[in-house]
């Protein structure tokens, strides 16, 4: 039987055969509504749901970091839950994390890695986590934390004591109250839902993210065993998915170099018109995770897996590549390449026209302009790393890292007034701070984004990045025919651009054009399949504004509840029906989640170019008590 080492979380509700007895109905529905907040943080930390009994959870990490930080998100979210429910109807989970070996037979893992974990749980407090010392050794310095140390424990069937640590809150910050948790955790999934509406995203080797934070629903409940999506039926034409390559530094802050690796090659893939390249946003979910070729193959429907490892030390690199036929799990070739890092572009370059060749496809050479498969618009190295750096930033998707983005992405150009690819990264910042109305809000930002993005088209005309960035913009800015020309010219120089069949299918629909903006949406779905709850949000607004309300209504229902918009668009509907209960009901949630939601500022980032439909819109959630 295969062994192995993991991080093992296992949680359980503190009290729960007396919440049962006093009202089983409603202790089921919180335990489901509870489960739905679990099983997606486990999902969001890489972990992976291993299976329930009741009101127990088991999940598996392959990083102890991810298991913990998990826990501490758990708790606070649940915390903020419980402060909606009368005190004897909350329901409070406790959790323990090891890290240990234990047993594989097939989905489920066993052995006394296992049961520690459970004895772990049962020492600590409800609301609490209680962690081994070996999780203790390995995140103590890396996780903003401080623990109590409750010594050694001697536990039922384990046979040494266990030492055991609670983990408490950072270092300097009180006990949280219900009151005070609540509102950290509506702050936060607000800062995250204000993106949704927009569709923002950040792909490729820039700032795109093509992932709706806010509407992503939670996973299937744990109480319900995980079922395996369909595989997706294999296209005609060779399709790929480049993994994130691994950082073999040494040094976790190399871990944006590793990335941007990645990013480069997935974007000079996509632009091959005969090949299928699968988007970064699916392909970064199975980071840190182990996951078997033929599993990835079927969730992502490809037939080919591209994986390798970076080490730059110095003026160094290394990188290593494999290609592999994932149905069979053979190797087509690999190679290892020690490079001067002056070499970087060319390297890459290099790995790319390897799998050309092997894979036998056809040059397009008025889509694949120039020698360099990469279009890199810099000679300069110390500009290139700022540029990834600065990508690394936006990643995090916050104030603090719009700024040091922006910093770094000013600092390449400095180096390098000719960096097209800073330019337009810097204007998509920009842009994301003006829709984000961060506190240092600029009203004149969404001109500056476009003059930046026109100046990087200006430097670079055959980038589909810059070119699906500005088309975005001109959206916002009601420019819509300019902005269909640009999303189309996105598509002309990458017809695997998953983010632009997006930018251009949600610029349609805003212009009207329903039923093409749907097909469009499909697409990216197709090349993005691992975030399809974000397409088909897309899709169901899509279906809400054609009046196909049945359609709608359920796909905006399996979004994530904790978030604004989905509420938005469900009062709307349930207003369009005359539902004014369910309708005032959504509303209400709304307010719940994010207090000073403002419908003047909701409709300054409604960009649609009929103002009838804005209007009705406005109408339908004025009718439900928003104002």
């Amino acid at each position: 039987m295969e062994r192995k080492l993991t991080a093992i979380l296992c949680a359980d509700v503190f009290g729960y055969s007396r919440l049962m007895g006093e009202d089983e109905e409603a202790t089921l529905r919180t335990l489901s509504s509870h489960r739905k907040f679990i099983d997606s943080l486990i999902e969001q930390h890489h972990g992976r749901f291993v299976n329930s009994a009741g009101d127990s959870v088991l999940a598996e990490f392959a990083s102890v970091v991810n298991a913990v930080q998990c826990a501490v998100e758990t708790q606070t979210t649940l915390n903020a839950e419980n402060a909606n429910l009368p005190p004897n109807r909350r329901m409070e989970f406790r959790i323990g994390v090891n890290l240990g070996d234990v047993m594989v037979d097939g989905e489920q893992i066993y052995g006394d890695g296992v049961n520690v974990a459970a004895r772990l749980e049962s020492l600590a407090d409800p609301g609490g986590i209680c962690v081994s010392g070996k999780v203790h050794d390995e995140i103590r310095s890396k996780l903003p934390l401080s623990y109590g140390d409750l010594g050694a424990q001697t536990v039922k069937n384990i046979a040494e004591p266990l030492r055991v640590y609670r983990v408490l809150p950072e270092a300097g910050v009180a006990e949280p109250t219900a009151d005070t948790t609540k509102a950290q955790a509506t702050r936060k999934y607000a800062r995250r839902g204000i993106f949704s509406i927009a569709g923002l995203a950040f792909i490729a080797a820039v700032i795109v993210l093509v992932q709706h934070l806010s509407v992503r629903p939670p996973a299937p409940s744990a109480s319900i065993p995980s079922v395996q999506p369909p595989a997706l039926t294999l296209r005609d034409e060779p399709s790929i998915a480049v993994l994130p390559f691994t950082n073999m530094s040494g040094d976790r802050e190399q871990e944006y170099f590793s990335d941007g690796i990645t990013d480069d090659l997935i974007t000079a893939l996509s632009r091959l018109p005969d090949l299928f390249v699968i988007a970064r946003t699916s392909t970064f979910t199975y980071k840190s995770k182990p996951a078997k070729v033929q599993d990835i193959s079927r969730e992502l429907g490809v037939k080919y897996i591209l994986e390798g490892s970076v080490r730059k030390e110095a003026n160094e690199v290394r990188i290593t590549a494999q290609l592999v036929d994932a149905a069979s799990g053979d190797h087509l070739w690999a190679a290892h390449y020690d490079r001067p890092l002056k070499d970087i572009f060319s390297l890459q370059d290099e790995i790319v026209r390897r799998i050309v060749t092997t894979l036998k496809l056809r040059i397009n050479t008025k889509t694949w302009k120039g020698v360099d498969v990469l279009s890199q618009h810099t000679d300069n190295l110390d500009a290139y790393d700022d540029y990834l750096r600065g990508v690394k930033y936006a990643w995090g998707l916050t104030e603090n890292g719009d700024v040091n983005a922006k910093r770094m992405f000013e600092k390449a150009i400095e180096l390098d007034p000719t960096y097209a690819d800073a330019y337009g990264a810097l204007g998509y910042m920009y842009f994301f701070g003006w829709l984000s109305q961060w506190s240092e809000f600029d009203p004149n930002a969404l001109d500056r984004a476009i003059k930046l993005e026109q100046q990087a088209i200006a430097l670079d005309d055959g980038n589909a990045l810059t070119h699906a960035l500005l088309g975005r913009l001109y959206m916002f800015n009601r420019q819509y025919d300019k902005a269909i020309a640009e999303g189309r010219q996105a598509l002309d120089l990458a017809p695997n651009f998953g983010l632009a069949y997006f930018f251009l299918g949600d610029t349609l629909g805003h212009a009207g054009k329903l039923a093409e903006s749907i097909g469009l949406v499909e697409k990216a779905e197709r090349l993005d399949p691992r975030n399809r709850d974000l397409y088909e949000y897309d899709i169901a607004v899509a279906y809400a504004l054609m009046g196909r309300y049945g359609e709608a209504i359920p796909i905006l229902n399996a979004a994530n509840p904790n978030i604004p918009w989905k509420h938005v668009w469900l009062a709307t509907v349930y207003s369009e029906l005359d539902r004014q209960e369910e309708a005032r009901a959504e509303a209400a949630e709304v307010l719940r989640i994010s207090p000073h939601f403002s419908l003047k500022q909701w409709q300054q980032r409604l960009p649609y170019e009929d103002p009838a439909v804005s209007e009705r819109c406005l109408a339908n959630l004025r009718k439900a008590g928003l104002n």
